[in-house]
């Protein structure tokens, strides 16, 4: 299985070698045209306002939404989660809007205010090591969407189909399980 890392920002080789770990074969994804190669993509954290400006550049926006059209799974990690929201809290626009979900940005506070703490996340374990880095949260979901994580009764891990979103940085950590979880994704669409 050849799982993506859109390359526009973020901490893309601690992905891909977490894919590798979890079984996966991970691929670096510059272009669009590599979307075709792949069975799943992972969009990283970094700056959901420049990832979006770049994606936009890279003519990924409308790529990206006929890769989900097609039922292949994506899985946004903090910044990625504010990408694959439908709305953005204080925002007129949002970037792909394809999960059915309310995102407000750097809920969790400013960099300093960053922690590692270990969730219960359903279907995977009850001690899933989690990195948030002035991280978002999700604060509603919509009716087709699972919450699969909450941290001090606020949504920070849900699904919705072939979609997966992570308010923190599971790849921060070298718990490979948060990407076992998504490859079993892939595997499923397959």
């Amino acid at each position: 299985m050849k799982i993506g890392v859109l390359a526009l920002q973020g901490a893309v080789a601690e992905h891909i070698k977490l894919i590798e770990k979890a079984g996966g074969q991970g691929v670096i994804i510059k272009r669009t045209e590599q979307l075709d190669e792949i069975d799943g993509i992972i969009i990283p954290g970094g700056e959901s306002t420049t990832i979006g400006k770049l994606m936009r550049t890279y003519h990924f926006i409308d790529a990206l939404q006929s890769f989900s059209a097609k039922g292949k799974p994506i899985f946004g990690t903090c910044a990625g989660l504010i990408v694959i929201a439908k709305e953005i809290a204080g925002q007129s626009e949002a970037h792909l809007q394809l999960m059915d979900i309310k995102v407000a940005r750097n809920a969790f506070g400013r960099q300093r205010e960053s922690f590692e703490t270990d969730l219960v996340v359903k279907g995977i374990a009850d001690d899933v090591r989690a990195v948030f880095i002035r991280a978002p949260l999700i604060e509603s979901v919509g009716d087709g969407v699972e919450v699969l994580s909450t941290y001090r009764d606020q949504i920070v891990a849900a699904r919705q189909g072939h979609l997966l979103a992570a308010s923190f940085h599971p790849e921060l950590t070298d718990d490979e399980r948060m990407h076992a979880y998504f490859l079993d994704m892939v595997r499923e669409t397959r």
